[in-house]
Parts: C-alpha cells; sequence; structure tokens
C-alpha cells in the first residue's frame, strides 16, 4: 500500500497495517524505504502521527513509538495511530545523525523534493503522507550522544498557521517537559541553516500540530525517557479522544525558553562539569573546570546571568570551542488552562 491516508480512511473497522514506502533502491538493488505501523480505530476520530527518527542516532523515540502502537488494541479506538519509525534509515543504519549519501540534515529538507538528493526524496516521501492526514505530529529527536539532557520540547511558530502556541503547549503538556523551547525559525544565535525545513515547522504550515519532543541522548536507549514517552503518547491520545479514559493530571504550566544558546570551552582538556543537566545554574557560578594533561587546571568561565542547563556534556575529551552546555537564557513560567 503506498496511500497510508487512503487505507485509515476506509469503512473497514478496526485495523492494523504495517508496511514499507518505496522511496528508491541502492546501488546493489536494495530498495530504500521507509516503514510504518498504522492502527485504524472502530471509530472514526483524530489521527496522532509519532515520526520516531529524523537522524540516524535519535533511539528513544523509535523505541518509544513502536512499543506505544504494539501495546494498543484497534477496536478499542476512535481514531487513529501512525507510527514511521525511522524517516532516515540510511542514517539509522550507519550509525550516524546525517544520510552518509548526501551528508544533508533531514530535518532541514521538509517537505522535500522528490526529484532531489536522497534526503530530500525521503522528506518529500513522508511529507506526501503525513500531509492531510495528521491532525497532531510529534516529531521525536534526542540530544547529541555526547550529552547528557532531561525530556524536553521544542516548538516553532507559523504566522499563517492555525495553529496557535496554546494549542501546542496543550499537546506538549502531557510529556511534562522541563523546558519548553520556542525556537527562533530564522536560527539566529542557535543554529545555522534552514531551520524553516523542519518537519515540525512545515506540518504547522500545513495545518497540523506539530512540535518535537527531545528523549535524552542519541546513540543510546534509556529505558525511563522511553517510559516517559509511552506514558505521554497515552495521555495526548486520550486527550484527543483517540483513547477511552481520562487523561494524567497536567502540569500547572510549562516553563517556556525564549532565548538559548551553546557555551563553549575556551581552550582544551577533559571537562569535569559541577552541575547536572536541567539544574538552573545562578549568575556568577561556574559549571565545571578543565584538567589540562600537565596537571593544571582552570574553571570554566562563570555565568554573567542565571541560566537553564538544556543539556550538558558528558563525553570529557574538549577542544577549544567545542560545546560544554546548551543553556536556557530567558525564559518565563506559562500557566496551561484547565
Amino acid at each position: 500500500m503506498k496511500d497510508i491516508g487512503e487505507w485509515l480512511a476506509r469503512p473497514g473497522g478496526a485495523e492494523r497495517r504495517s508496511g514499507r514506502l518505496p522511496v528508491g533502491t541502492m546501488a546493489s538493488g536494495a530498495e530504500i524505504t521507509l516503514p510504518y505501523v498504522a492502527l485504524r480505530g472502530a471509530r472514526p476520530g483524530r489521527t496522532l502521527w509519532l515520526h520516531g527518527q529524523v537522524h540516524g542516532d535519535e533511539i528513544n523515540g523509535m523505541v518509544a513509538a513502536l512499543r506505544f502502537a504494539a501495546g494498543l488494541e484497534p477496536a478499542q479506538m476512535s481514531g487513529n495511530l501512525v507510527v514511521t519509525p525511522t524517516g532516515n534509515p540510511q542514517a539509522l543504519d550507519a550509525r550516524r545523525k546525517r544520510n552518509p549519501y548526501d551528508e544533508l540534515d533531514l530535518d532541514q529538507t521538509y517537505p522535500g523534493n522528490a526529484g532531489g538528493l536522497i534526503s530530500e526524496r525521503l522528506a518529500h516521501a513522508l511529507f506526501e503522507q503525513v500531509r492531510g492526514v495528521a491532525d497532531v505530529l510529534i516529531n521525536l529527536h534526542t540530544m547529541n550522544p555526547l550529552f547528557d539532557a532531561r525530556p524536553y520540547t521544542v516548538y516553532k511558530l507559523h504566522r499563517e498557521s492555525s495553529v496557535d502556541e496554546a494549542t501546542l503547549f496543550a499537546a506538549m503538556a502531557p510529556f511534562s517537559p522541563h523546558v519548553a523551547c520556542r525556537q527562533d525559525v530564522g536560527g539566529r544565535g542557535e543554529l545555522p541553516g534552514n531551520i524553516a525545513g523542519a518537519l515540525d515547522y512545515q506540518c504547522l504550515a500545513a495545518g497540523i500540530c506539530a512540535f518535537m519532543l527531545e528523549l535524552g541522548s542519541g546513540s543510546r536507549l534509556e529505558p525511563d525517557n522511553v517510559a516517559l514517552a509511552e506514558r505521554g503518547f497515552r495521555a495526548l491520545a486520550q486527550q484527543m479522544g483517540i483513547l477511552p479514559g481520562s487523561a494524567q493530571a497536567l502540569p500547572a504550566g510549562l516553563r517556556r525558553v525564549l532565548r538559548r544558546g551553546w557555551l563553549t570551552a575556551n581552550e582544551g582538556g577533559l571537562f569535569v562539569p559541577r552541575v547536572r543537566a536541567g539544574d538552573r545554574v545562578p549568575a556568577g557560578e561556574s559549571i565545571g573546570e578543565i584538567l589540562q594533561l600537565d596537571g593544571s587546571r582552570s574553571a570554566v568561565p562563570p555565568f554573567t546571568h542565571d541560566g537553564v542547563l538544556i543539556g550538558l556534556r558528558s563525553d570529557p575529551v574538549v577542544h577549544t570551542g567545542e560545546r560544554l552546555a546548551f543553556v536556557a537564557w530567558e525564559w518565563d513560567e506559562l500557566p496551561l488552562p484547565r
């Protein structure tokens, strides 16, 4: 089957289906495909789409989404669930962030190009399935494998979208993120490249509620983060009316991050932190020290104002200019409507 939306719309009652969306072939003839799992409920309703991996080293979301889908009974559902566990299968096979065959950042290429490079073709194949089908899409990510992080969310705003910030916050709340980062689509001071090419931003442009859920660290399985995501999926599905039952109690509000950025090393050596990911660091305090191989050591310069550690480097080997921490510099507390 090539059209997930067409199958979901069929009057066939409760059913589960899995398959692969064709994208291309390798020189050997091996097929390049996007696997999917789709559940159609016994009654019509909304569609929750879980996209497990844009970058090849982001594992926790893949496991959480597949486990969540495996535990559902379509006969108990009103609406649909779709899981695309990987959008970047070649990067997954290579155990790396980017597709080794074109080195593009897939999450900067949506909505893709049917005649482009392989990452652009993968983006196009997925987005053609998502558009007009998903009501809510979660773009599942992790931090760089060299960093520790508590689960958090990232979202964007699209001026022409019907999806507003309050709707996004309601969808993010079931995951109780320690911060909800509003990302500047222009990328100023944070990331280079085409931030508007992110899957969640292009979904917003298409009227789909979408955000990024960051689940800890890349290239490793973290059971606590997988379990948190599964609980959040269930609560969100209940909130959407897809699953029966009352959703879990939501937090009173979320910490909305308005500005964030990277703290980098001024010198090479071994980074030894004295804080943990998720900590709030007051102005005047240092997050750790750098040990040089001649036995000397120096403190990382203290913060000039308060910050919250979104991510903290766990790999101690650092060179000048390498990242030590991902820091929220400006935030507020946004209450959620009851």
